[in-house]
């Protein structure tokens, strides 16, 4: 089965950056194994399935049959991609996670929240009618207030299936890449090709930096709406987070949709630079061209989502 065709936004935070409860389920899902980068997606469908089939059904991922939220282990990501040291008999060994080891706890809860509460606005009540196991208002009352959980919070990742909203890549420098391509044994127990990556790695210095100066760019040049806005909103994101922590723009699965060499070839973090560059020296022309290009390799990813 295929990973999820979806990408991701995601923030890893200084451990010592957050609060106490949730440091400390960060620290035992450490303890017990970080998640393996490549397999982010299969692991939440893995646990938003497994809510759906359980008896009783639960909503939402990482709740109780009464909606309450779990205070286990969380799911959780290391900046070095590696997984917690691992014993001859498979069991976690002992490891040391100080302060400054950064983490990205999954939020698989309120991320599915927020999604759900997307669905319910965006599709088709035919459809909304055949997903749902419970009336529509109270699956939505619930999913709000798990949404509303989160306070003057965040959630550490926000993604986007079938194509990457082009503002991310405002956020990266082109030399900031870092591509892993297919090899003779990708094909592993995990599925074929899920060794291949695409992402960035950048400060968050820089990171906000590059939005809020792109930000005022496109309000000053194409208005307050689009792009412009796109980035204010991913700025207002970012800041919930500590200044020392280190943003990413990840394909995710969407790298399935490209063979390695289109992949090798993909010049989307350099298409935006020239882009930017173009319309600060107020070259229109050559500003639309460089976003065609952009546009134009994304949509040709993203209709795939109507032939699925």
């Amino acid at each position: 089965m295929p990973a999820p065709f979806v990408c991701y936004l995601r923030v890893y935070e200084p451990l010592g950056a957050l609060p106490g409860p949730l440091a400390q389920r960060v620290r035992a899902g450490l303890a017990r194994g970080a998640i393996p980068v490549t397999r982010v997606g299969a692991r939440e469908r893995d646990v938003c399935l497994r809510a759906q089939l359980g008896v009783p059904v639960r909503l939402l991922p990482g709740e109780r049959a009464d909606g309450t939220a779990t205070e286990g282990p969380v799911d959780v990501l290391l900046a070095d991609g590696a997984d917690a040291p691992v014993t001859e008999e498979g069991a976690p060994a002992p490891a040391r996670f100080g302060p400054t080891t950064l983490v990205c706890p999954l939020d698989t809860r309120p991320r599915a929240a927020a999604a759900l509460v997307g669905f319910l606005s965006s599709e088709s009540p035919v459809l909304r009618t055949a997903a749902l196991s419970h009336e529509e208002s109270a699956v939505r009352s619930r999913a709000e207030a798990v949404v509303a959980e989160l306070g003057e919070g965040a959630t550490h990742i926000v993604s986007a299936t079938w194509t990457v909203p082009l503002p991310w890549f405002v956020l990266v420098e082109a030399t900031d890449r870092v591509l892993v391509l297919a090899h003779e044994d990708a094909a592993t127990a995990d599925g074929p090709g899920l060794r291949r990556r695409c992402y960035w790695r950048v400060s968050m210095a820089d990171a906000l930096a590059r939005a809020d100066s792109a930000a005022e760019l496109l309000s000053s040049t194409l208005g307050d709406g689009g792009p412009a806005e796109v980035l204010r909103d991913t700025a207002r994101w970012l800041r919930h987070f500590d200044p020392g922590s280190l943003v990413e723009l990840d394909y995710g699965g969407l790298v399935q949709l490209v063979d390695d060499e289109t992949l090798a070839g993909d010049t989307s973090a350099e298409d935006v630079t020239a882009a930017l560059d173009a319309l600060r020296e107020g070259d229109a022309e050559k500003a639309m061209e460089s976003y065609r290009r952009l546009r134009d390799f994304w949509a040709g990813r993203a209709i795939r989502e109507r032939a699925n």
